[in-house]
């Protein structure tokens, strides 16, 4: 019985110029398959399907809190200085204050559904009428009444 070997791409055709993409992804599939050999035998189907729930920092300073390295006081060094109060504003928030505001929330509220919500609800029912609404409002409205057709007259009425 032949086993499934995968048929792999000659390292001439995958060091061309077009093909750097797929030489990346053929490398990094043979890499995760040595370390699939390699650790074979204590990872299970889990820890294979599971997605990391861990976030890499490259400094622990995050975690514990520190304060950069980079320090001056008392005009040393006036460029960081301002960098480091511009850190120290960003991080309280101290950015601009919020503008006054003319017209409150509720006013505007009021405003928009004066003018707008009637006209937007008209335009909306206008879109789900039936037909046999809209035949009844039409029968209601005279400019839309139908005009009377012309009737043949009977055999038996003779002039």
């Amino acid at each position: 019985m032949p086993s499934k070997v995968k048929p792999r791409l000659s390292r001439g055709l995958l060091d061309m110029k077009f093909m750097q993409r797929t030489k990346a992804k053929v490398a990094k599939e043979e890499d995760d398959e040595q370390s699939r050999a390699m650790y074979s035998n204590e990872m299970n189907q889990k820890m294979l399907n599971s997605n990391s729930n861990f976030i890499i920092e490259p400094s622990y300073t995050i975690c514990a809190g520190l304060i950069d390295g980079r320090l001056s006081f008392r005009g040393m060094n006036p460029e960081l200085e301002r960098l480091m109060e511009l850190e120290q504003a960003e991080k309280q928030g101290n950015t601009k204050p919020e503008q006054p505001k003319e017209v409150n929330d509720q006013e505007m509220a009021e405003i928009y559904y004066a003018n707008q919500a009637p006209a937007a609800s008209r335009t909306m029912n206008k879109k789900f009428v039936t037909k046999n609404e809209y035949k009844r409002k039409s029968n209601d409205n005279p400019k839309w009444q139908k005009k009377g057709q012309f009737k043949k007259p009977r055999e038996d009425d003779e002039v």
